[in-house]
């Protein structure tokens, strides 16, 4: 099964051409794998790294970051997982495995729920992991996060500061829980920026789906961008290090009513910070060549999308 859905992928590779001159993106800056064990209670199927190297290749990308999805083992609108903190070493560890077997075109980032009394533990163990220290992968949705909440800023603020004394990079998944309908807006970007950032002033931070749960349906996703917007013209230093990556944006839910707005926030954040990414290819999602062919789709220049495909985030390096 998978030599068939190589060969038909390096069909497709064979046959991709750039459109309207623009090449594809160096990276994909937002990708997962799935272990068995992770999908056992979901609809994803699982994904290895042979798989996303065959979907990279039909795409014409080279390289990708992948985030493990260790952090769902503590993700409570998940079943309770027994021995749940060994379970989110072993998705890391098993995350880091399949890394190790293209180390040349996959770069891992560690998973963890960051309100876990587990979660400076283990980034102190990824972090001795070459093929994870890159960085660290939080997605406040799936961990329940709650940014009115001070006791969930204050373990934020620890790991984000321990983080950033290993200098591993932060890719954030923002928005935090639509299933317990959480407040998210423009007071919870500030807090992020007030209290999270200062934490983290010398690595990369990379802000997934530009700030929203993938979409950009929600009016609260354009508020929390726009503190991040108001930052960046104003040069705050607490902005320096930060970018955001477009997945789950063309191609998901009702976006062309919503291009040209896409397009202006893009403006205003800077095409140098904008990084493309496609997410899991899996459970819905689409694979790096369509995820590329629908942001071809938004009415940026053409100069505009090669700049975004020529983004390199700097952990990647």
């Amino acid at each position: 099964m998978k030599v068939a859905f190589a060969v038909l992928l390096s069909v497709a590779m064979l046959t991709l051409q750039p459109q309207g001159g623009v090449q594809p993106p160096s990276v994909d800056h937002h990708q997962h794998l799935y272990s068995v064990e992770i999908t056992r209670s979901s609809r994803i199927e699982p994904l290895d790294a042979a798989d996303l190297i065959a979907y990279l290749d039909a795409a014409g990308i080279r390289r990708a970051a992948v985030l493990s999805v260790a952090y769902q083992f503590g993700n409570p609108n998940r079943p309770v997982a027994e021995n749940e903190y060994a379970q989110v070493r072993a998705e890391n560890d098993w995350t880091s495995r399949q890394i190790a077997r293209f180390p040349d075109r996959l770069r891992g980032l560690c998973g963890v729920n960051p309100l876990k009394d587990y979660a400076l533990p283990e980034l102190d163990r990824c972090a001795a992991d070459p093929f994870l220290r890159a960085g660290l992968k939080l997605h406040f949705g799936n961990s329940d996060i709650d940014l009115d909440n001070a006791e969930h800023v204050q373990r934020l603020r620890r790991v984000f500061r321990a983080a950033n004394d290993r200098g591993m990079a932060i890719v954030v998944h923002m928005r935090p829980s639509v299933t317990k309908q959480r407040p998210y807006g423009r007071k919870q970007a500030q807090t992020f920026l007030d209290e999270l950032l200062p934490a983290a002033p010398d690595v990369p931070v990379q802000i997934a789906h530009l700030t929203g749960a993938g979409t950009y349906d929600e009016p609260s996703t354009d508020e929390a961008l726009s503190v991040f917007i108001e930052a960046i013209t104003h040069r705050d230093s607490r902005v320096r290090n930060i970018y955001f990556d477009v997945s789950g944006i063309a191609g998901y839910g009702k976006w062309t009513d919503k291009a040209d707005r896409i397009v202006e926030r893009i403006r205003q954040i800077g095409v140098q910070r904008i990084l493309f990414g496609s997410d899991g290819a899996r459970g819905g999602g689409l694979a790096p060549i369509d995820a590329w062919a629908e942001f071809l789709k938004l009415p940026l220049s053409d100069e505009e999308k090669q700049a975004i495909a020529r983004n390199v985030a700097p952990y990647m390096n």
